[in-house]
């Protein structure tokens, strides 16, 4: 639900834009809508797991998934859609942490690795969802409420599904409930019975050894926990600086602006994001315990920075202007002719995309066309044949800089920040610790997002490509100083280390 809410985001962007003739703040708005939901509840959900348990809040995330959804789609406004995904973004964050702490609770110690994993895999596979759904239903009539209301099913299974699964035993024990948390476990491994009795030890020595920290003792010098909760923070940080949160959000606009030249045309190619979020994912899941993490983040960040670069350059040579990423390029580009994937020779003409002149929003792409064609762009490179060889060239290079981004993101960032977070921290505080990591991490993912096109309007679309360049670059830098090698030790290994420095 939250990768599928993430995917679908760009392309529904492209058709409400239009629609409701959005402003830039409005499109911002409406984008930040859904992370400013996810901050709301990482603020407010630790409470909600600590005292109704990690299956209840389950149940509550996908209730607030689907009543949200049936908010944004019941009535048409700017209003109704940012409540909406408000709502939407609370359930699918609170869905996302109590889903990592259900599965690490319930799972054997031997698959925990691999199970909490999987969790990053499904997450890219609703991304992909996203993207792809957004794509299907761009054509029709209010395809915006389709893409949204499609999140609607797997809540419901998720409510469905949690109905016959058991509570956390973890939860159990905190709660007192010892005797029914043993029977959830006897039930749950199936095995003989002394493994059962110790891992109900263990449960029960972890939450001691937790009661005995205070949650003040995150920020003081003992054991350097406060060095250890900055490098979490500085290392989300970074994840989000790195301009991830835009490429997804604003992936179809982004696209739009490099020469993809109709609504339907990027979507569809930002629907190859998805699948190589998917495909990066799966090696960094299998390999990490051979690789190691600080390995992963070294080499995503290199390539991120390059592929950074590389379309950073490709946008400067095609003289992007904002009205590319910002506007529609149609008369409320909700008309058939917008979504036309067979286009004529003068759709082709890449004018509108990178003019010499800012066009004017209301301006047809026909009237855009013939714009271009008196303004001797397409002679000035040799002929309409010749024009459209080389914007075709310049699409294809930056779509591939694009791609190879996402999958640098996907093989490092993506899943080795919550591999590093679960390792630097100590098991009394790990949980609030995390905890306040997550809430920098989805605040600071508002930000970027909530100014991605504020930005770009004042500096231009290769200057914050740049920026985020230079971010990769810091970040690898950051990782090579401050993020300790954690490969083949174990995690009492690795807190002796890190309370030393």
């Amino acid at each position: 639900m939250l990768g599928y809410e993430m995917g679908l985001t760009s392309g529904v962007l492209l058709q409400l834009r239009g629609l409701l003739s959005l402003s830039c703040r409005e499109q911002e708005l409406l984008v930040s809508s859904h992370l400013f939901g996810a901050l709301l509840i990482c603020l407010a959900g630790g409470p909600i797991l600590d005292r109704y348990g990690r299956r209840c809040s389950l149940l509550l995330s996908a209730g607030l998934v689907v009543g949200g959804t049936i908010v944004l789609i019941a009535v048409t406004s700017l209003i109704a859609l940012t409540l909406g995904r408000v709502i939407v973004g609370m359930g699918t964050a609170l869905s996302g942490t109590g889903a990592c702490l259900y599965i690490a609770e319930i799972s054997p110690r031997e698959r925990r690795g691999l199970l909490v994993t999987l969790y990053e895999l499904m997450l890219v596979v609703g991304v992909m969802l996203g993207f792809s759904c957004s794509y299907a239903f761009a054509t029709l009539p209010h395809g915006w409420a389709y893409t949204f209301g499609l999140v609607i099913p797997p809540a419901l299974v998720q409510i469905g599904a949690l109905v016959f699964l058991p509570p956390s035993p973890r939860f159990l024990v905190a709660q007192g409930q010892v005797e029914q948390a043993r029977k959830v476990l006897a039930r749950m491994r199936g095995g003989a019975q002394e493994h059962v009795e110790q891992e109900l030890r263990d449960i029960q020595a972890g939450l001691k050894e937790e009661s005995e920290h205070s949650f003040w003792e995150l920020f003081g010098t003992k054991a350097n926990l406060r060095s250890r909760l900055l490098t979490g923070v500085a290392l989300v940080f970074l994840q989000q600086a790195t301009g991830q949160p835009n490429i997804l959000s604003y992936a179809s606009p982004l696209l739009r602006s490099v020469g993809f030249n109709s609504d339907a045309a990027a979507t569809l190619a930002s629907t190859g994001f998805g699948v190589v979020k998917v495909v990066g994912t799966i090696p960094a899941v299998l390999l990490v315990d051979r690789v190691g993490p600080k390995s992963f983040l070294c080499v995503g960040a290199v390539a991120m920075g390059l592929s950074l670069v590389a379309l950073g350059t490709l946008t400067l040579q095609s003289h992007t202007h904002l009205t590319s990423l910002c506007k529609s390029q149609t008369v409320l580009n909700h008309t058939h002719t917008a979504w036309d994937l067979n286009r004529t020779a003068i759709d082709f003409d890449d004018s509108d995309v990178f003019p010499t002149h800012p066009p004017g929003p209301w301006k047809s792409e026909e009237e855009q066309g013939t714009d271009g064609e008196d303004d001797g762009v397409g002679e000035s490179v040799g002929g309409g044949k010749t024009y459209l060889e080389v914007s075709s060239s310049l699409k294809m290079a930056s779509l591939i800089s694009l791609l190879v981004y996402v999958a640098a993101f996907s093989i490092s960032l993506g899943p080795m920040v919550y591999v590093v977070l679960s390792e630097i921290f100590p098991m009394g505080v790990r949980g609030r610790a995390v905890s306040v990591v997550s809430a920098v991490n989805w605040a600071t993912n508002l930000l970027i997002s909530m100014t991605f096109l504020t930005i770009t309007e004042k500096i231009g679309v290769p200057s914050v490509m740049f920026l985020y360049s230079a971010m990769s670059f810091v970040l690898l830098v950051f990782v090579i100083l401050c993020i300790p090698e954690t490969k083949g030790r174990t995690l009492e290994e690795i807190s002796k280390e890190l309370a030393k420095k």
